[in-house]
């Protein structure tokens, strides 16, 4: 489930084939798995006061993708995962929880501090509080201003310039001793793609998972891509 934003949605499905072919997985067309994406036109999950209706959006969208016996799905965007076990209470079809692979990928790197970048929620609600890890956040108007960025480079508006104000906010941080940035929100994992310090890409984590679940799930069906 995705479009929250879609540039995220579009950017997890590229690097998901190029991750299938880069694995050996696909000798034919037909070796690529079904993949439905539901970009829904849900609001944006930002400030600290989402409420249920907020979410009504995001259930509808999940409801509509479980009832075409699927799999797994996977929820394109970090904040979303605050309500990882509400929304999988509404629906039989498992959910990956993005929270779990987040918080392996930062213990097997072996990284002690951290900064986490994300909306207000993600800062505030610790959705990734890692334990042994030093976790640097953003103050109160860096996060502000985090969010007004995501929010203009979501519509378009002057992305270059959004972008900046982001790459700005992690160099202080990694100048205070963050070994790593965690991009805690899809649209910066999109954003700060291209960026040359270290970091944990939310959408790489998801990828990975399902290229891993991808070749357990036919070898378990006996087909042996």
């Amino acid at each position: 489930m995705g479009g929250i934003g879609p540039e995220a949605t579009a950017e997890f499905y590229f690097k998901l084939i190029k991750g299938l072919q880069r694995n050996g997985l696909i000798k034919e067309n037909k070796d690529f798995p079904q993949i439905i994406i539901n970009s829904i036109n849900a609001p944006e999950l930002i400030g600290d006061k989402i409420n249920n209706g907020d979410l009504e959006s995001y259930i509808f969208g999940l409801k509509e993708l479980d009832s075409l016996n699927l799999d797994f799905i996977v929820m394109v965007c970090n904040t979303i995962h605050l309500y990882y076990d509400l929304l999988q209470s509404k629906i039989e079809t498992p959910i990956v929880d993005l929270r779990l692979l987040v918080n392996n990928k930062v213990v097997n790197s072996g990284i002690k501090s951290l900064f986490v970048l994300g909306t207000k929620s993600v800062v505030h609600k610790r959705l990734y509080d890692t334990k042994n890890v030093r976790l640097f956040e953003p103050d109160e108007n860096e996060v502000s201003d985090i969010e007004g960025a995501l929010f203009n480079f979501n519509r378009g508006f002057e992305k270059e310039k959004q972008v900046g104000i982001v790459r700005r906010i992690c160099e202080k941080y990694i100048a205070f001793g963050a070994e790593s940035v965690l991009l805690g929100c899809t649209e910066i994992a999109v954003m700060l793609q291209n960026e040359s310090f270290s970091k944990i890409n939310t959408i790489d984590c998801l990828v990975d998972f399902i290229i891993f679940l991808d070749k357990f799930l036919n070898d378990l069906r006996g087909e042996g891509r």
